[in-house]
């Protein structure tokens, strides 16, 4: 996918008939894919933000973000490979986030591999700091996680 062809970036709440395409671009981003019942579980969250991204027609990626008392804990984010680097992931965080604070959430928090470089980078860059490490957190492979946690978010404005 040319850059240029991916255009406006517009979010939509996860729905039942987009579940299908989310699973794929998860089993290819993700060493242990959510199943097929964990997606639907989102879609009538009381307490997440779940968001799907469209390029056009296509789903090009998702973010899903669960709001625990002021905390915003992002549960995961994806972005379909052909449209990775052009930007989703950014405008997926930045949206969730925004959202997450229109709640009246006041920090976020999340998880990432240690090994991801790209993804460790964008959290970087948008405020997160790693705060510690879990050990053989991921089931796939024993990697460890990079705890990493974003304060402020009230007061927060993406770089």
């Amino acid at each position: 996918m040319a850059k240029e062809s991916l255009g406006f970036i517009r979010f939509e709440p996860i729905k039942l008939e987009h579940i299908p395409r989310v699973l794929e671009i998860e089993k290819v981003s993700n060493g242990s894919p959510w199943s097929e019942r964990a997606f639907q579980n989102e879609i009538n969250h009381e307490n997440g933000i779940f968001l799907v991204a469209f390029a056009g027609d296509r789903i090009v990626g998702f973010a899903g973000v669960w709001l625990v008392i002021d905390e915003a804990h992002i549960t995961t984010i994806a972005v379909a490979p052909d449209a990775r680097g052009h930007g989703v992931g950014r405008a997926l965080m930045i949206e969730v986030l925004t959202r997450s604070r229109e709640k009246g959430m006041l920090c976020s928090t999340l998880e990432v591999r240690a090994g991801n470089k790209a993804a460790i980078a964008l959290y970087e860059s948008l405020g997160y700091k790693t705060i510690s490490t879990r050990k053989a957190y991921y089931p796939d492979n024993k990697e460890d996680a990079l705890v990493m946690w974003l304060y402020e978010l009230e007061k927060w404005t993406p770089a």
